[in-house]
């Protein structure tokens, strides 16, 4: 399996920060999730660091369940994602814009059109993040009682998938000839119909703008159930995974590459970017003590409602002993199926009381954590690359703008000293600085012989 040498980066762009409290760490920005400028620094400097794209997660709803947690917590006043990469994609040049759009609520032609519309608006550097919902009052926003269940909801996926690129897929390369002089502005013998209907949908096309510019938006999956895993082996370009554990994250990436490669395509055509939250000091101590502020901002019910939530709201933390020891099995739940075995894992690997568990999914939810000095947090991700357990990682400070700071002031210059990472862009596009090829027009003679 040969392996590129430098790791890819991405920064997980948050209003203030990726642990629970970090909207009240005083170098916070209050309003940051409504202030165009404090994203633009964040991009600036991610780009300034040459970060391959930043990733900007969503949901359309709000996911707490009553008032005094909504009362307290800062993610419920963030932009929209296509509305805000598409301001970014006019305040940057090089960096890859990553917005998540659910599967579940959207329309095929809608997010095909917005997200190629992103792509033309950036010169080539929008990517998707393909999710299904997974937050319980989703479904009451767009006229349902319940989510579809867990199956159903990837079932749809992969349909949708399908229908996008074929529209995006609407006019050839070259159709819009824009000929002044013939009166000719596209040429429809380069034109081609989705025509399509199955299960979930049904899509005639054409789309009315022309192909993306990397032929498609890079796709990013972060599913890790075994529907997911399923479907980032089909169609993730870029993984975005929650495993702390560098064995089971060696295993999930084997096993995803190697059923990737039962479908045909190649090793580097596929980027695994596990999740990392970093709090960073020039010394241990100083990181430890970043970490114990940002842990005093936040009170003990709201953690409890937050680990009810990523453990798929199969339980009811507050009537629990939380002195007592995390089982080893929950009732499988229809939300996060894969977010609630992470947490399990790790809960039975080091022996968690409920308590331990609530506070490190206020910490990270999951994701691999490194509180350390930049050489350790530079180790763990260099064993972490070196084993085959990541192709690069996805960053999530704690806080920005100073948790990011930290990390491209001090960790940065020892990875790049340790030939891990580059200190420029290489291309020009999204797919080119991730080492992706373009997707050849499917309705082309030569895109009909490589899309079986």
């Amino acid at each position: 399996m040969q392996k590129n040498d430098e790791m890819k980066l991405g920064l997980f762009l948050v209003q203030a920060g990726y642990n629970e409290g970090a909207w009240r760490d005083p170098s916070v920005p209050a309003n940051g999730g409504v202030d165009i400028d404090h994203y633009t620094h964040l991009a600036a400097l991610a780009e300034d660091a040459a970060f391959h794209f930043v990733f900007l997660a969503d949901s359309p709803s709000v996911a707490e369940q009553d008032n005094a947690n909504i009362a307290r917590v800062s993610r419920n006043d963030g932009f929209e994602p296509l509305t805000l990469l598409s301001a970014l994609s006019s305040r940057t040049h090089d960096i890859g814009l990553v917005g998540t759009a659910t599967t579940t609520y959207h329309q095929p032609y809608h997010l095909a059109r917005m997200f190629a519309s992103l792509d033309h608006l950036s010169r080539g550097r929008a990517a998707w993040n393909i999710v299904t919902s997974g937050f319980k009052f989703e479904a009451a926003n767009f006229g349902e009682n319940e989510l579809p269940n867990h199956d159903a909801r990837y079932a749809r996926a992969r349909e949708f998938v399908h229908v996008v690129k074929a529209l995006w897929d609407t006019w050839e390369d070259d159709a819009f000839i824009r000929d002044k002089k013939s009166g000719i502005y596209v040429d429809t013998a380069k034109l081609h119909l989705t025509n399509h209907r199955g299960d979930y949908l049904s899509v005639r096309g054409p789309l009315n703008i022309a192909r993306p510019p990397q032929g498609y938006p890079v796709l990013v999956q972060a599913g890790a159930s075994d529907p997911g895993v399923r479907f980032a082996a089909e169609f993730g370009e870029v993984v975005f995974t929650a495993e702390p554990s560098l064995e089971n994250g060696k295993r999930y990436y084997a096993a995803l590459k190697a059923k990737a490669r039962t479908l045909g395509r190649e090793d580097n055509q596929m980027v695994v970017m596990p999740g990392i939250v970093t709090i960073v000091g020039r010394t241990k101590q100083e990181a430890a003590e970043k970490l114990q502020r940002l842990q005093s901002h936040t009170p003990m019910d709201v953690l409890i409602a937050s680990a009810d939530r990523l453990l798929g709201f199969v339980t009811d933390l507050r009537s629990m002993n939380l002195d007592s020891l995390v089982p080893e099995t929950l009732p499988q739940t229809k939300f996060f199926q894969s977010r609630q075995k992470v947490l399990l894992d790790l809960a039975a690997r080091h022996k968690f009381t409920w308590r331990q568990l609530i506070r490190l999914v206020a910490d990270s939810r999951g994701h691999l954590m490194v509180v350390g000095t930049p050489d350790e947090v530079a180790d763990a991700m260099v064993d972490t690359f070196d084993q085959c357990a990541a192709d690069g990682f996805n960053v999530l400070p704690a806080t920005v703008p100073g948790g990011l700071r930290d990390f491209i002031d001090l960790v940065l210059p020892e990875l790049r000293r340790r030939g891990k990472f580059r200190s420029r862009y290489s291309g020009r596009t999204l797919r080119e600085n991730l080492g992706l090829k373009r997707p050849v027009n499917q309705f082309t003679r030569a895109g009909a012989t490589s899309h079986p």
